[in-house]
């Protein structure tokens, strides 16, 4: 299969676009570096620098024949979407849309979407199933939403063979790919850094959240699962359907669990701060994953002490 990967020189899309090449694929990265990598993509895949916005390029780059797309390109940082909504709307849903129109044009029918947990908001209930209220309580949430709109409304219309993968919390690295943020809003990087003596010190946001330990909990999967997840949705996708699935545990981890863990793993201690909460910070979100274990086979293979051992390793 010939593919084309939009941010694939990001971090999930740089591993996501390495799987495929080692599964025999043909893979070409359209990203236009304004948050890659350019030595992120990977040993193998074609390369071309461009924007999703500019349809003169994208219209250049399918003059090639694939026969799928990964799209991971977007904006992604929730605190700047609250400062520049314009940028997210613009960049996520007009790239979304820009994308579609020129696979329509050039007869590129199956397309799986790099879609987010964030499309729910706030949930009544966890774990959290493709089912549950869309709420987002953000512009780059918004936009995630919006895009997964304009994906049914095209498998509707045009037959497109779509799917959205719903992310929690990604982490983990694949070889020397890994996570590289600039700036880097992850727990496990962030407590890395810390571990390395990077940074002075950790500031936990909320010890005072209805949970056992008082932190927040939040879902984590490993981003080579998560990778393998786009390549079964990529093989199951049908025309004229847009699939949604969660990709979680159904469980999840505290903030001290994992920062007990990182200590564990690492053999070093994390100097913490404890500060108050943080605006909008739910006290648990956790995904149910049960409908693309159910469709597709999928499963969760990898724990959070393979993903803090792999990150670990990955930093140089």
């Amino acid at each position: 299969m010939r593919v084309l990967v939009t941010g694939g020189a990001g971090y999930i899309g740089s591993v996501t676009a390495a799987l495929l090449l080692s599964r025999g694929h043909q893979v070409v990265v359209l990203d236009s570096l304004a948050t890659g990598h350019s030595d992120a993509v990977p040993p193998g895949a074609g390369f071309v620098p461009a924007d999703l916005l500019d349809t003169a390029a994208l219209g250049r780059v399918f003059e090639a024949p694939f026969d799928s797309v990964l799209h991971f390109a977007a904006r992604a940082l929730v605190g700047e979407s609250v400062e520049h909504p314009d940028l997210y709307f613009r960049t996520n849903i007009g790239g979304t849309l820009n994308l579609l129109d020129a696979m329509r044009t050039h007869g590129v029918g199956r397309i799986v979407f790099s879609s987010s947990a964030a499309t729910y908001g706030e949930p009544d209930e966890v774990p959290i199933v493709e089912d549950a209220p869309t709420r987002p309580t953000n512009p780059y949430g918004a936009s995630k939403l919006a895009a997964d709109q304009v994906l049914t409304a095209y498998a509707g219309a045009y037959g497109v063979a779509a799917t959205s993968l719903r992310y929690f919390n990604v982490a983990g690295a694949y070889g020397r790919q890994r996570e590289r943020h600039d700036p880097e809003t992850h727990l496990i990087p962030n407590l890395l850094t810390a571990a390395r003596g990077g940074a002075a010190a950790f500031t936990l946001h909320g010890t005072d959240y209805p949970t056992p330990d008082g932190t927040c909990i939040r879902d984590y999967v490993h981003v080579e699962d998560l990778a393998e997840a786009h390549l079964l949705a990529l093989e199951a996708a049908v025309a004229g359907e847009h699939r949604i699935y969660n990709l979680g545990s159904g469980s999840g981890y505290s903030v001290r669990e994992v920062l007990a863990e990182v200590e564990r793993v690492t053999g070093r201690p994390v100097e913490v701060v404890e500060g108050p909460r943080r605006s909008g910070d739910p006290a648990r979100l956790v995904a149910s994953s049960a409908r693309i274990e159910r469709d597709l086979g999928w499963q969760r293979r990898r724990t959070l002490a393979d993903m803090i051992r792999d990150a670990w390793a990955a930093l140089p």
